[in-house]
């Protein structure tokens, strides 16, 4: 099995792609009807959350480029 990857879109959303499942808080699974590979909202503007529905266009601004986060801190 190939590994799920999360692309971060710039002025976007994140695009899964993979096998996944998505759940609520509830852990209540979302019916994705064999997709592998779906947009996630991520400016909260979607009518569809947590889905993108493009909305975000000319209303999102943030440019994806990847960084290193600091070293876990330890307990």
């Amino acid at each position: 099995m190939s590994k799920t990857k999360l692309i971060i879109n710039s002025n976007g959303s994140i695009k899964i792609e993979g096998d996944f499942v998505i759940m609520d808080c509830d852990g209540k699974v979302y019916g994705l009807e064999g997709r592998t590979a779906l947009g996630l909202c991520r400016c909260g503007l979607s009518s569809n959350k947590p889905f993108c529905d493009g909305s975000h266009r000319s209303n999102f601004d943030h440019e994806s480029k990847a960084f290193d986060l600091p070293p876990m801190k330890t307990k």
